[in-house]
């Protein structure tokens, strides 16, 4: 490939850059250099998919592509440790409030619920949401270090080539267990991250569609991933 139509292909895959970083930085307090910054990133990632792309493996490029950008974003992210202190203590405190009313109720609990547990108005309970969505489903943390150790980058871009990254790192078991919880989740979050994860929208298409305000969407999906990260706390122990 010659550098001009490396060029053609880096400005056709731009808006893919783009969209990478705005689902990865929609939740995060960081200002539009910053934002740039880390489209900078996402190019140099979309320029190493291009060089190592493999046109006789079963998967698309855009596939590929998508994977490359995100981790080269994802370790910018990581390295410059874009999640204060203080929204770690809140996710947490958050965390453990769904946990322990998940043990002792046998179901997700309801907003309310969350909010008397924790002593606060249901209006604080949302403002501590608003501070905590930048919780991820699976942090590193969660990783055990032979984990990791056993999951080098190498091999799970070999799985992207392959066309099956969810099966490196989802074993059967987690998977039916986030299959069951994202079934009994309330329906408006249930329709978040369907949508979200599944259909690619925005928060504010979503917003759109289920008649809501962006931050409420927003809301929503902190809700459901905080539920999901309590069933999987139930696997770990």
């Amino acid at each position: 490939m010659n550098r001009t139509e490396r060029d053609e292909l880096i400005i056709k895959y731009a808006p893919l850059v783009k969209n990478v970083v705005g689902r990865l930085t929609f939740k995060l307090p960081i200002d539009a250099s910053d934002r740039d910054g880390l489209v900078n990133v996402g190019i140099i990632g979309l320029m190493e998919a291009l060089e190592k792309f493999d046109s006789t493996r079963n998967v698309q490029f855009e596939t590929y592509a998508r994977f490359r950008i995100r981790g080269a974003v994802l370790d910018e992210l990581r390295s410059r440790d874009w999640v204060p202190r203080s929204v770690r203590h809140k996710d947490s405190k958050l965390e453990k409030a769904f946990h322990a009313l998940k043990k002792s109720l046998g179901r997700p609990p309801s907003e309310d619920e969350v909010a008397n547990y924790l002593g606060i108005t249901l209006e604080q309970y949302f403002k501590l949401l608003d501070e905590a969505k930048g919780i991820p489903l699976i942090s590193q943390e969660d990783l055990t270090p032979d984990y990791i150790e056993a999951h080098s980058v190498s091999s799970v871009a070999e799985a992207v080539e392959c066309g099956n990254p969810l099966d490196l790192f989802v074993g059967k078991e987690l998977k039916n267990l986030l299959k069951s919880t994202i079934d009994n989740l309330p329906v408006k979050e249930k329709m978040v991250i369907s949508l979200y994860y599944y259909d690619e929208m925005t928060m504010k298409e979503i917003g759109m569609i289920l008649d809501l305000t962006e931050s409420r969407v927003c809301q929503l999906h902190t809700q459901a991933i905080l539920h999901l990260r309590s069933s999987l706390k139930d696997l770990h122990h």
